[in-house]
């Protein structure tokens, strides 16, 4: 693994114990010499951990709409910073320049980067590894009702299994690059003529 695609708010939530877990995330993905690929602001989480890794002399990527700009504003100290000109393209080139990805808490954002990189994976469209750091119980209702889908029969065991979470954020680490992606069908989109 090269680069880390972190996914994570734009604020900085309601207590220290999120910004605390970015900067501990940003100083094991410099430890491993692994690059942080994000959402290219310098507000919230997104803001905390980029100057995190920059500040241990780390690698960060940052990919944002130019039309953010009034609401995330673009850092400015990056080592690259892309500039695209929508949502999808700057989700698509995320998933580019990463090997893994990690969500940090965050809002509707966060939750629709994770969720569309998932269900990429579901469809075989990938085999990268995605993981939940799961700060202070934040996204436990979101493993619960992912549990509770693969119960009633709206999600397969093994689709559940490509979320990997965890607590930490060594661990977590550890965790995607063991990881060993299910050999999943691929979709084949055929054309009729």
């Amino acid at each position: 693994m090269n680069n880390i695609c972190v996914f994570c708010g734009s604020s900085s939530g309601d207590s220290p114990i999120y910004q605390k877990a970015a900067e501990e995330l940003a100083s094991k993905l410099v430890a491993q010499g692994l690059g942080l690929v994000y959402g290219g602001a310098q507000v919230g989480l997104m803001g905390r951990i980029a100057d995190a890794v920059l500040h241990l002399g780390g690698r960060v990527t940052g990919v944002i709409p130019g039309a953010l700009f009034p609401k995330e504003i673009p850092h400015q100290g990056l080592t690259h910073l892309h500039v695209v000109d929508s949502m999808h393209e700057r989700k698509r080139l995320m998933y580019e320049l990463s090997d893994a990805f990690i969500a940090l808490p965050g809002g509707l954002g966060t939750l629709d980067e994770l969720f569309e990189i998932l269900t990429w994976g579901q469809l075989g469209l990938h085999s990268k590894p995605c993981g939940l750091l799961n700060v202070a119980g934040y996204f436990d209702r979101i493993l619960e009702f992912l549990d509770e889908a693969v119960e009633r029969k709206f999600l397969k065991p093994q689709h559940r299994r490509l979320l990997l979470h965890g607590t930490e954020a060594g661990a977590l680490l550890e965790q995607l690059q063991s990881f060993e992606p299910p050999h999943l069908k691929k979709w084949i989109v055929s054309q009729e003529s």
